[in-house]
């Protein structure tokens, strides 16, 4: 029963973090229908952008979490510069291309930013200063750190936030109202280009505070630690239903709950034949299933036709 917690626990971890890169995909696929397959390198751009800043500053007396919030603060800012630009600079211009060119764009934005990141930072793998609390507690046998308690609240706090924004604010509505029809919103009073930019810059920091977040956890951070992490967060946008923030929540949680169990019991299941590194098998097992049964995911919902 305590293993079982344990990995209920690191699941609910998982997931959180899984929901959070999930939430910007789900976001620019519901207002553009587009795919945005650069969004895990902008996590990863998030995580080593934090960790320039902290690394300097963790020696320097300042309590860690503030250091923390600093590292934060600073690839949340350039992480929304970047998704800014990408989106000016990449997918503005073919807006109204047929669906495979922004796609194959995607795709070449985030070779781009990978090997950018390769430039800037080396191909090494770089250690994260432990700045956060980090106690274990257990709970019926079952060990949770500090960290993981965080990461797990952050996600729900940053999901009720952005309801609130997506249902209960001006900016809101025009989001709505643009993934109704850009067209016709425009004829309402609403700025589409304006609206479709600022969706890209809340993603993109949505995925620098989730890339300070698997840093924070993992203790380590590199320029490829974006592309496996975007795939799997795409899975859970899809499982949830793409283009339904609820459904990327609940998507990314239980995407990361069969990983993790998946990852406990795999050894025991197949005779140890398979050990805890095929998890991953599991997420793209979930996304064949998911699209085979269920496309439209979990909470899904036909979309509008786009005028």
């Amino acid at each position: 029963m305590d293993i079982f917690l344990q990995q209920i626990f690191n699941g609910l971890t998982l997931g959180s973090i899984y929901a959070l890169v999930a939430l910007g995909y789900t976001m620019v696929y519901g207002i553009m229908g587009l795919i945005n397959f650069a969004h895990g390198e902008v996590v990863m751009i998030g995580a080593l952008v934090a960790l320039a800043v902290m690394a300097p500053l963790a020696g320097s007396g300042l309590p860690g979490p503030l250091v923390v919030l600093i590292g934060l603060a600073a690839a949340v800012l350039v992480c929304m510069a970047l998704g800014a630009t990408i989106e000016r600079i990449a997918y503005r211009p073919l807006r109204n291309a047929p669906r495979l060119a922004p796609l194959i764009t995607a795709i070449g934005v985030s070779i781009v930013l990978q090997q950018l990141a390769m430039l800037i930072w080396g191909r090494r793998y770089h250690s994260v200063p432990r700045l956060l609390p980090d106690a274990p507690h257990e709970i019926f046998g079952a060990t949770i750190t500090e960290v993981q308690i965080l990461i797990m609240v952050v996600a729900a706090l940053t999901m009720a936030g952005l309801m609130l924004l997506v249902n209960r604010t001006k900016m809101g509505r025009a989001m709505r109202a643009t993934a109704e029809s850009p067209a016709i919103a425009a004829l309402m009073g609403v700025d589409a280009n304006r609206i479709i930019m600022l969706t890209f810059v809340i993603g993109s920091g949505l995925g620098a505070l989730a890339g300070v977040l698997v840093a924070a956890n993992y203790g380590i951070a590199h320029y490829h630690m974006g592309f496996l992490l975007g795939l799997k967060a795409f899975t859970a946008a899809v499982l949830g239903g793409i283009g339904n923030l609820p459904g990327a929540m609940v998507g990314g949680l239980l995407l990361g709950v069969i990983e993790a169990l998946g990852a406990g019991y795999i050894g025991d299941l197949t005779g140890g034949v398979l050990g805890s590194n095929y998890q991953d098998v599991f997420a793209f097992f979930v996304l064949i299933v998911v699209l085979i049964f269920r496309p439209s995911g979990l909470m899904g919902e036909k979309v509008a036709e786009r005028a």
